[in-house]
């Protein structure tokens, strides 16, 4: 009774032993015949630190259209989505009652001519009048004030025509600016009133961000100055446009300004600026010597034993070492290089799982 007891406790405890092991951070790979492969010496190496300010990245150009005038839309010509150039008709308004206004001020513009025309006739008669002494003072003065009131009633009127022209201008809605329909508002048949949006446009050639910033932070900057970035995850370089209090207090308002010719970033998309904030020491190891595994990231590691596969941690990438504005990709953990992969030239900074001295090989497994 006392073997058996014995035997159970025994076998129990191995079942505690097996039960309590771990994932290892590192797996010694077993070894083989010896193949020459490139490797590189981690090395205490040193970057330049910087500030992240998050924000979004919004279009330098962007517009809420709308009309001046009250009455039904009678056509839109563009959807969402839809590319124009300047002066592109995107909808119409009916402007009937503006035609009648147009006949109604176009005869007084003749009524105002032919009076005009009349007291000009007058005056240049009352002129050789008095010039031959025919003609009283008091007379050519009446009729000289009376010719600079038929010219105001002209300038009169065709002001008003002028002003008109200009009104009638809304009854179509034209694109200021190149760009992209974001969005309208109306359909043919809704009514529009002055103010009420129409369409929306915007040019995401060029992108703005905005971010907050901490005075200290501000200080290292001019405008000018080119800083990197990076918009829902891809690298960009900001130029900085402007940087002000901002009316929270206490906070730097930043301004930069990112081309996007080539549409590759999206608008309200988050974006990070990073400001140089000096250096600070960093292991970097090359981009092709980070091997994947499922969502794991590691390194081949050539120790006594063999080659080791080791679990590391990786942050930014950058092309050169040491070189901030040269940064292709901010990391996440351990997950920094899936959303794009660093060039093959590109060096990984590793957070954990290296050290100085460690030997890692390039190629892949």
């Amino acid at each position: 009774m006392l073997r058996n007891t014995y035997i159970g406790m025994t076998l129990l405890a191995g079942l505690v032993v097996g039960c309590s092991g771990h994932r290892e951070s590192t797996r010694t790979e077993p070894p083989g015949r010896q193949i020459a492969e490139p490797t590189f010496t981690v090395r205490d190496t040193t970057i330049t630190a910087t500030f992240d300010a998050v924000g979004l990245a919004e279009p330098v150009q962007q517009a809420t259209l709308s009309t001046k005038l009250m009455g039904s839309v009678t056509a839109v010509l563009v959807k969402e989505g839809d590319r124009v150039t300047p002066g592109t008709v995107l909808a119409r308004i009916d402007a009937r009652d503006l035609e009648a206004k147009r006949a109604q001020v176009d005869a007084g513009i003749a009524a105002a001519e032919a009076v005009y025309q009349d007291a000009l006739v007058q005056a240049r008669r009352f002129r050789a009048l008095y010039s031959d002494s025919a003609a009283t003072r008091y007379q050519l003065d009446q009729v000289e004030t009376g010719l600079a009131r038929a010219e105001s009633g002209l300038r009169t009127a065709q002001a008003s025509r002028a002003e008109l022209d200009a009104v009638a201008e809304y009854a179509e809605v034209r694109a200021p600016f190149a760009g992209i329909v974001t969005r309208r508002h109306v359909d043919p048949g809704a009514f529009a009133a002055p103010g009420a949006p129409i369409a929306e446009l915007q040019d995401a050639s060029r992108l703005r961000i905005s971010v907050s910033i901490p005075p200290a932070v501000g200080a290292r900057l001019a405008r000018g100055q080119q800083v990197d970035a990076e918009i829902d995850g891809r690298v960009a370089v900001a130029t900085i446009e402007g940087v002000v209090p901002s009316s929270a207090g206490g906070v730097y308002t930043v301004n930069a300004l990112v081309d996007n010719a080539k549409g590759q970033f999206l608008t309200g998309a988050s974006a990070t600026i990073r400001v140089p904030q000096g250096a600070r020491p960093a292991l970097l190891v090359p981009a092709k010597a980070v091997v994947r595994e499922g969502d794991l990231l590691g390194v081949r590691v050539r120790t006594g034993q063999g080659v080791e596969l080791r679990w590391v941690r990786v942050g930014t990438a950058y092309r050169e070492p040491g070189a901030a504005h040269d940064a292709v990709e901010r990391g996440h953990d351990v997950g920094g290089m899936q959303d794009a992969a660093p060039s093959p030239e590109a060096m990984v900074e590793v957070l954990s799982g290296l050290k100085a001295g460690d030997v890692v090989l390039l190629s892949e497994k």
